[in-house]
């Protein structure tokens, strides 16, 4: 498309801006509108798979991110208090060079930032969105006032985005998490994401995830599985008897619940499942990332599913004769693997978080086991790489210059 576009995103999280950058460099003129007084990052430490550092690369972003980041090649999960492996993936099952990559996702988010205002991003903050009209190209703000038109409406708002019509599912379990200093000489694996579990109604992670920047310590991300609807009353009771029954699950997370001292300092996350059948909702709004397709971390696609959407739609707006056009090429580049990974989530959440007796017996007794024997670890390996439906041959795009390409 050769014409100059007047772009709007509503939402400034990582597809957001990574969005914003690529269609700036590309010569439109972009506007990003957050609620925020100031942007900034929400949610905790993610890892980045090949699929989001392809991305990166695109924005001369990967190395600064990689060299802050924590290398990943190894998801390790057992359970309690048997100690048995019931989740064994290694990226090198699928590639030597294979890797993640856990990061902070302030640092991710700073960078994504620093890139959409070098390229001339305009950034317009405290604006609350409250509905958008697709043919016009004009949104609304909560206080009544209408902005545009605009040649393009982009919707990066997330799974509470209130312009999508797909109803969002409430699962029944969510997170609190924290980020903290690695231990010196503690007994966790800095190139893993590790886990214990009890049945699938508890659930401890620790993750190494980078610094914030080059000076900074080393951090990782800790987290404790918790049922939605049990949050208040765990904010009610004393600390203390939740870090007791913390450390009873993995004794050796008490180096950090001693550095736990009040509730807030841990957030908690509510997942939510949201797969809009189209994202696109007129001949001037589409949707990205969570507010397409929300789902679960229990695979950790969301912030790389959200760089892949920023990438094909940057694409497609470039390759597209007109808007409409565009949009159509934006929906067959992503649906296919957008809907093969909020299927294998859907699937796998009540595996991991669960009140069913069942689900987790039959995963550590017969699936657990079976992940070992080929082709099993191959598949995972690629599985949570999100390599799986060769998403970046599609997209034009290829992982790092050593890592495993599926073009």
């Amino acid at each position: 498309m050769r014409a100059t576009l007047d772009i709007v995103v509503l939402g400034s999280g990582i597809g957001g801006l990574a969005l914003a950058a690529l269609l700036a460099r590309a010569g439109h003129t972009v506007r990003v509108f957050d609620q925020f007084e100031a942007p900034k990052p929400v949610g905790s430490g993610l890892m980045l798979q090949q699929t989001g550092l392809a991305v990166l690369e695109q924005l001369d972003l990967r190395a600064r991110v990689e060299a802050l980041g924590s290398r990943i090649d190894r998801l390790w999960g057992l359970t309690t208090p048997s100690l048995r492996p019931v989740l064994d993936v290694r990226y090198s099952k699928w590639n030597a060079d294979l890797y993640g990559v856990g990061v902070q996702r302030g640092m991710v988010f700073d960078q994504l930032l620093a890139a959409a205002l070098d390229s001339g991003v305009e950034l317009v903050p405290e604006t609350r969105v409250a509905a958008a009209d697709a043919v016009a190209g004009t949104f609304s703000t909560s206080e009544g006032q209408a902005i545009g038109p605009f040649d393009l409406v982009i919707d990066a708002l997330g799974v509470r985005s209130p312009l999508t019509e797909a109803p969002k599912r409430e699962l029944p379990y969510g997170a609190l998490w924290a980020t903290l200093p690695w231990p010196d000489g503690g007994p966790f694996d800095a190139t893993a994401l590790e886990q214990r579990y009890q049945a699938a109604r508890k659930m401890s992670g620790v993750m190494a995830s980078g610094r914030a920047r080059a000076d900074a310590p080393l951090s990782l991300t800790y987290f404790w599985s918790i049922r939605a609807d049990a949050e208040a009353a765990w904010r009610s009771k004393p600390l203390d008897a939740w870090k007791e029954d913390a450390a009873a699950l993995w004794p050796e997370t008490q180096i950090l619940l001693d550095q736990i001292e009040h509730h807030d300092a841990l957030t908690f996350a509510h997942y939510r499942h949201r797969t809009h059948p189209s994202p696109v909702s007129g001949p001037r709004l589409v949707h990205m990332g969570d507010a397409w397709h929300a789902a679960s971390p229990q695979l950790g696609q969301g912030a790389n599913m959200a760089l892949l959407d920023a990438w094909a739609l940057s694409r497609a707006l470039t390759e597209g004769e007109n808007v409409p056009d565009a949009l159509k090429r934006y929906v067959n580049l992503r649906r296919v693997h957008v809907q093969l990974y909020q299927l294998m989530t859907w699937a796998f959440t009540p595996v991991y978080q669960g009140d069913s007796r069942i689900l987790p017996w039959l995963r550590d007794w017969l699936a657990a086991p079976l992940s070992r024997i080929w082709p099993a670890p191959p598949l995972l390996a690629a599985m949570v790489s999100g390599l799986i439906g060769a998403p970046l041959g599609q997209l034009g795009l290829q992982c790092g210059a050593s890592a495993y390409r599926d073009d």
